[in-house]
């Protein structure tokens, strides 16, 4: 590999290029992060077309910055066709770039705080999935709209009904996020969504407390993390029922048609007090109450929510069986409910993050001794419905825990993760650490694999500080934002090929051609449960960018609150590197 003037020397008695402008892309060939690189990051691109020449990187004034070639050469494990993968890591300069591989192209830039942007975005594309006010043009300029779903007028449904709150009894349950592509509000996905986020707040604070991203609430002495995930938390305070139980979900009878929020007519529900979302709401509030008690204007709120999380856990253990069925539910009560169910029959992971949150919140030994009999044997990824990562993680990483026998033992599990990632990095066709076996691809992948094990790569990078875990990290984001099978930045709004049709209502029937940015789509999935026919069946390419693939083109909020961790942390990990 070879840089700067001898780069030039060399380069140049390779190729003949007598033009001082640089031609248009046409590097379709060229799978690689579409966004930008860190100056002292890993920077690896792949071709999947057969190349075995050089490969030229030159700056817009269109002279040689380096030159590299083709590294390895390793086959799909589901296609069998061969990828090229270059490495030119030592391009280190800021600036933007253009690849070169024969007579194929590609733009790129490489730049401090590379993926930054992305990182706010995914946390402003919160604030477009507002409910009950108006979406500002100050604030979300051509995508602003007036507001929907003010849910001051929500109906108990039957099966939510008692005798304090018969069915039909009106209540107020306003604000919060729409949950996906639809317009409900889900507590337990919720929850979850926050959790994970509120963790990585606590593990790099000093970092979102300058992540600027101009919502209304900017500049009011609070991070604008803490502040959207506000607006979503008092309206989860209000489906608390009065005996401390959590309404499962807030919710039309059946999803609403493509049309703006405002255009809305069906009477919305709260249904069924559910023991997953009651602990899943114990658990979020648990941390809500540890760490907006140091901001004066929600000081009283965490206050009230520490009494409100210890009240949905009583009801919890009170109710073990209390699960959400839908198909059941319709069977017996009208009006019939067809929205998401997101149906978990097991709360025994959800009862151990709560325990555990709340413990760490109020010292109370009875939530400790709650967890012995709670405690996972193994260490894995998280995701709406199974929250025992988030416990784990809170055990290792508090000192209040260390050195018990149960931290040190979910270390080894941790450990033990961390090496079967290391192991899918090395197999990978794609130089990443996802994506190399089939189960990887699934309903929400990019989420729930991709960047959920970015985050726990960081985790162990930041613990154990082995370069090879950042350079894994960076091969995630890089797998997301376009190096990958299909060449496709998943992130709507940004790379050169990105999401256009995600499944999400508000893209769709606003009359905007781009999508709301920001958003993560779900990803490739061989399960289709949409029932569209998709291009290709090979799992890493089984993804649809059509507005009708809900399976793998929707958008979710704990899809998005996965790559807002992810993200933040990956630039965090990355501008400290730069800085020395």
């Amino acid at each position: 590999m070879l840089v700067g003037a001898v780069a030039a020397a060399t380069s140049l008695a390779l190729f003949s290029c007598s033009s001082k402008t640089l031609m248009p892309d046409n590097g379709d060939h060229i799978l690689m992060n579409q966004v930008a690189f860190y100056p002292e990051g890993k920077k690896v691109l792949v071709l999947d077309t057969a190349y075995t020449g050089k490969v030229e990187f030159r700056d817009m004034n269109n002279e040689v910055a380096y030159v590299s070639e083709v590294e390895e050469v390793k086959q799909s494990p589901f296609s069998g066709a061969p990828r090229y993968i270059v490495d030119f890591s030592g391009l280190d300069i800021e600036g933007k770039y253009q690849a070169i591989a024969g007579d194929m192209r590609k733009t790129f830039e490489v730049k401090s705080g590379a993926l930054r942007d992305v990182a706010k975005a995914a946390l402003k594309a919160f604030y477009y999935q507002r409910t009950g006010v108006e979406i500002d043009a100050k604030y979300a300029g051509k995508w602003a709209r007036p507001m929907g779903h003010p849910d001051t007028n929500v109906m108990v449904h039957p099966t939510a009904a008692t005798k304090e709150r018969p069915a039909g009894t009106i209540i107020s349950s306003p604000f919060g996020w729409y949950d996906a592509g639809d317009y409900n509000k889900y507590i337990v996905n919720s929850a979850y969504s926050i959790g994970i986020m509120l963790q990585m707040y606590e593990t790099i604070p000093e970092y979102f407390a300058k992540f600027d991203v101009d919502i209304p609430e900017s500049g009011n002495g609070v991070p604008d993390l803490l502040d959207e995930i506000y607006f979503n938390l008092k309206w989860m305070a209000t489906m608390q029922d009065t005996d401390g139980g959590l309404y499962h979900k807030l919710t039309t009878p059946n999803f609403e048609a493509f049309v703006m929020p405002s255009e809305c007519k069906q009477q919305r529900y709260v249904v069924q007090k559910t023991v997953t979302a009651s602990y899943d709401y114990a658990a979020c509030m648990a941390m809500v109450s540890r760490i907006y008690a140091g901001y004066e204007i929600y000081a009283d709120f965490a206050k009230e929510m520490l009494e409100s999380a210890k009240k949905a856990y009583v009801w919890a253990k009170a109710n073990p069986t209390a699960f959400y069925n839908q198909g059941k539910n319709n069977e017996k009560y009208d009006p019939d409910v067809n929205t998401g169910a997101y149906d978990d029959f097991n709360a025994s992971d959800e009862q151990l993050w709560a325990a555990t949150e709340l413990y760490i919140s109020t010292g109370d030994e009875s939530y400790w001794k709650d967890t012995k009999t709670l405690w996972p044997k193994s260490y894995g990824l998280s995701s709406w419905g199974y929250v025992a990562p988030i416990a784990q993680w809170e055990i290792i990483s508090k000192d209040k825990f260390i050195p018990t026998d149960e931290a040190l033992e979910t270390r080894r599990y941790f450990n033990d993760f961390i090496e079967k990632l290391e192991d899918k990095f090395d197999q990978s066709d794609f130089a990443c650490a996802f994506g190399a076996v089939a189960t990887d691809f699934h309903w929400g992948c990019l989420s729930e694999g991709c960047c959920n094990a970015g985050a726990e790569i960081l985790r162990a990078y930041k613990r154990m500080g082995s370069p090879i875990h950042r350079t894994m990290a960076v091969s995630n984001a890089d797998y997301i934002l376009g190096r990958n099978p299909l060449g496709n930045c998943y992130v709507t709004g940004f790379g050169s090929k990105s999401t256009k049709n995600p499944h999400q209502r508000l893209s769709h029937a606003d009359g905007i051609e781009d999508p709301l940015p920001g958003f993560l789509a779900g990803g490739p999935n061989p399960g289709k449960q949409d029932g569209l026919k998709y291009p290709c069946d090979y799992p890493d390419m089984c993804y649809l960018d059509d507005m009708n693939s809900y399976a793998s083109n929707e958008i979710a909020i704990n899809w998005n609150a996965s790559l807002v961790a992810f993200l933040a942390c990956l630039d965090d990990v990355m501008t400290q590197l730069e800085q020395y």
